[in-house]
């Protein structure tokens, strides 16, 4: 049997299960005979002790009556039970064992915390003795005099056992001294008198940073005494509070703080709250900028509460998203500075509250009040040279030694972890649904609050779902935290935040920028967007535009969600259609002006500038009327094959010149499309497709679509079209063009006349350096490489774009599978030479032509493919025994 009387009476059995004991004066013996811990306790006692002066007719006869009474009602709920009801004059006993009583339990608790060291320990033991507890003791026998003493005594000792608690909390490493301040309030309440309680509260406060209280607390005490007793405070509390003005170390103070504590784990931030520390010891006024959502207040906080020790006077949250009051009133408030006292201003005041404290201000939200918050953080930081402040904002306060920290939006290993962390219970997601995470994440610009608010949509959702819906992105996450403010509830809330603190001229430009897809130059934001550089300034400022520097100068995008947003505002606007045509224009002109610095020493760059651009130029397209269409596709035509974008150059034309169009223009892109056609092998034989006549008559610049088609054909034919062409580009004074046919004759030469190969191979080759067109010289140097393999020449027979520094993309012309397919390309090409036009030759078969065609980039023709003998091409010929 179990008994608790530190409550209600109650009785359970082994197993824990509650026996009922119903009539009062079986309860009331039950609790008598429990205070006197096994002891026998006379009839009579017992007798006074249930019925005092009101006695039954026969009191020894109705006390046996309740004795049978208790001893059934423990029988029956535990056999044998009932022998725990000891009678023998004079009286009865309860014997039970100190374990089988709350009361006893709780004293054993107690002894053995009184025997351990470890304050930890300590603190856990006397939890347990104190969770023992349901009430007041004896809880229904408050009014019974034989309950009296037992009472006093067990509530000094649960009181004793709770300034223990306290004393061994207080002196716990990591324990912290704001959660007893609650409970240890409630006993000054209560036993206002007494010092050891009083003593515990007031190192609590100072624990807590709130060293003005626990000296008030002490005033409290000794007005009491003086008042009520006459008495002073006793030498250890008069001790202490000396210890507390002098602020000994001791006392082990906890520096103050107003910080939340964190609900949730910070993903993906380490490396940041490490910087930033690092960087809050090197600077006193640090600005964390970004986009609304992107986690700079947690950020902030989280680095703040990681330094809270170094800062002795405290650190100190200042909210200021709502703020009604000026930001000097609202820091007071939070550091304690009374408002209402006479003399000099404010700020003054807090000026020298503030100078000889050190300490952390960490100012919240202060984009809407960036000129205030810069005036007053100047203002203290001049004159208090211990204090730091990290301040939070969509731009940077523009004050004197100001450091700037854009927080970066999450990595996307990051921004996974926190989605799944958000979303479920444990933050685990299924493998298969990692490419619908990758894209959640990255569609949502890693942003931490977007990527919360649709978490909460997979609880409905699903990944995979939510990843198909992502483009109604406002409507989606339209649901976040309730007590989240406003401007953080809505995805459309935050931006709408942004918004309506811009000027008209920043929302106009900001909206208008929505139109580039994945950035833009500074030359399009002016040209396109109208973006004057001062407004475009203010907007990367206010963390809505990101800029970021390249080798070709800096670039301009919008985070996808605010693209999005603004895309709405400028066809609220109805400016949406306008620019579009002026996207459409700019665009078309830039392609036209990069087109002929593809053919020269500028190729690399440019190749580099229309790569960045590719998004742009898709989106230039769409939509685009005929002949500004099929102007942008003839310009991309050249940049479609360096780059080995022949799939995309196709889709492009065949929509281009579906559209209609002028006829040199549609010319120019049938040539294209033909020469695309047969570069990726839709011709069963290049050598059988010839151009039409009236088709490159129709084209502006014959001579360059005469020579592309026969280059696409890899001069397949008669080598009199080559002759041709090559006068034409050199009566022209076309440089480039004599290269290109000088080198594409080297290729048809290559099965011929070896030494006149090798002599205009190396005639285009000079020309092509000349110019610094490095295509070109890859090219050339490819027939001479050849032709060295085929005259045993091993240390030269590698095309010249082999080595590390090829300027070529990996899915070009001449990329890693070219490289790879060399020897078989090369036997290929001169296997006639080789073998004297034998054809039954036996051949060594490579794995070259299939992967030629999976490329679509080859350049040898489906009738030489049987007769690739692989890399053993070149032995006959350097042994001798060709």
């Amino acid at each position: 049997m179990r008994f608790g009387v530190l409550g209600p009476l109650e009785v359970w059995t082994a197993d824990g299960t509650p026996v009922t004991v119903r009539e009062s004066k079986v309860r009331a013996l039950l609790a008598d005979l429990l205070l006197h811990e096994g002891e026998f306790v006379s009839a009579d006692r017992l007798i006074d002790d249930l019925w005092g002066e009101a006695l039954p007719v026969n009191p020894s006869k109705t006390l046996q009556t309740r004795v049978w009474q208790l001893r059934r009602a423990l029988d029956e709920a535990e056999p044998g039970a009932r022998e725990l009801i000891v009678s023998r004059p004079p009286g009865y006993a309860l014997r039970v064992e100190p374990d089988m009583v709350d009361t006893g339990r709780f004293e054993a608790l107690r002894g053995r915390a009184r025997a351990v060291d470890d304050p930890r320990a300590k603190v856990k033991l006397l939890t347990e003795a104190l969770d023992l507890w349901r009430g007041p003791a004896f809880a229904e026998f408050q009014d019974a005099e034989f309950a009296r003493h037992a009472i006093e005594r067990l509530t000094e000792n649960r009181l004793a056992v709770l300034e223990d608690r306290a004393e061994a909390w207080l002196a716990a490493d990591g324990l912290d001294a704001t959660d007893l301040l609650g409970e240890l309030g409630e006993l000054v309440d209560r036993h206002p008198l007494r010092e050891r309680v009083r003593a515990i509260h007031m190192r609590a406060l100072y624990r807590a940073g709130r060293q003005g209280e626990a000296l008030e607390g002490y005033d409290q005490l000794r007005r009491r005494l003086a008042d009520e007793l006459g008495l002073d405070p006793g030498p250890e509390l008069v001790a202490l509070r000396q210890a507390i003005l002098q602020r000994d170390p001791r006392l082990g103070a906890e520096p103050p703080t107003n910080l939340p504590a964190p609900l949730t784990a910070l993903i993906g931030r380490v490396e940041a709250v490490a910087e930033l520390r690092a960087l809050l010891g090197e600077n006193r006024l640090v600005t964390l900028t970004g986009p609304g959502g992107v986690g700079k207040t947690r950020l902030a906080v989280e680095t703040a509460r990681q330094l809270v020790k170094s800062f002795p006077d405290g650190v100190w949250l200042v909210e200021l998203s709502g703020a009604d009051r000026g930001v000097a009133d609202l820091v007071s408030t939070v550091v304690g500075l009374r408002d209402d006292a006479p003399g000099p201003g404010l700020e003054q005041r807090l000026a020298s509250m503030l100078r000889a404290k050190k300490l952390l201000l960490v100012l919240d939200n202060c984009e809407h009040l960036v000129e205030d918050v810069a005036e007053l953080a100047e203002r203290l930081l001049r004159a208090a040279p211990d204090l730091r402040v990290l301040a939070t904002s969509r731009q940077p306060l523009a004050a004197d030694g100001e450091a700037v920290w854009p927080v970066p939006p999450l990595e996307p290993e990051a921004a996974a972890r926190l989605l799944a962390a958000r979303a479920a219970p444990g933050g685990v997601l299924h493998d298969s649904d990692a490419e619908a995470v990758a894209t959640i994440c990255r569609r949502l610009d890693g942003i931490p609050l977007a990527l919360e608010l649709a978490a909460t949509r997979l609880r409905v959702l699903g990944v995979r779902e939510l990843a198909a819906r992502i483009d109604d992105r406002f409507a989606l996450l339209a649901e976040g935290r309730r007590t989240a403010p406003s401007r953080q509830r809505t995805l459309r809330a935050v931006i709408d935040w942004s918004w309506e603190l811009l000027t008209e001229a920043e929302q106009i430009v900001l909206r208008r920028l929505a139109v580039h897809v994945e950035g833009c130059t500074l030359d399009a934001a002016e040209t396109v967007s109208g973006a004057a550089l001062d407004v475009l300034a203010r907007l990367v400022d206010r963390s809505l535009v990101v800029m970021t520097e390249t080798a070709d100068g800096p670039r301009y995008r919008l985070l996808e969600s605010v693209a999005a947003y603004c895309l709405e505002r400028l066809a609220e606007a109805g400016e949406t259609e306008d620019l579009r045509a002026r996207h459409r224009r700019y665009y078309t002109e830039f392609a036209e002006r990069a087109e002929p610095h593809l053919r020269g020493r500028d190729q690399r760059r440019w190749l580099r500038q229309l790569d960045a651009e590719r998004a742009n130029l898709h989106r230039a397209l769409d939509g685009a009327e005929a002949d500004l269409a099929l102007r942008l596709v003839n310009a991309l035509g050249w940049y479609w094959f360096l780059r080995g974008r022949l799939g995309e150059a196709r889709r492009a034309l065949d929509a281009a010149l579906r559209l209609g169009g002028s006829a040199p223009d549609r010319a120019k892109a049938e040539v294209w499309r033909t020469g695309f056609a047969l570069l990726i092998r839709d011709a069963a034989d290049p050598a059988s497709v010839q151009p039409d006549p009236a088709l490159l008559d129709a084209v502006d610049d014959r001579t360059q679509a005469e020579w592309f088609l026969r280059f696409t054909q890899k001069g397949f034919g008669a080598r009199a079209p080559g002759e041709r062409l090559l006068a034409d580009f050199r009566a022209a004074g076309d440089t480039w063009g004599v290269a290109a046919v000088l080198s594409t004759e080297a290729f048809t030469l290559a099965t011929g006349d070896l030494a006149a190969a090798r002599r205009i191979g190396a005639e285009s080759l000079a020309l092509f350096t000349e110019l610094g067109d490095r295509w070109g010289q890859v090219k050339a140097g490819q027939v001479l490489s050849l032709l060295a393999e085929v005259a045993g020449e091993t240390t030269t027979r590698r095309p010249a774009c082999a080595g590390k520094d090829c300027a070529m993309p990996r899915n070009s012309d001449c990329g890693p599978r070219w490289r790879t397919n060399w020897p078989g390309w090369a036997a290929a090409r001169c296997w006639p030479v080789i073998t004297g036009g034998r054809r039954n030759s036996t051949p060594v078969r490579c794995g070259w032509p299939r992967s030629s065609r999976t490329s679509g980039a080859s350049s040898t023709p489906k009738s030489d493919w049987p007769w690739a003998p692989g890399g053993r091409a070149g032995s006959p010929r350097r042994s001798g025994t060709c």
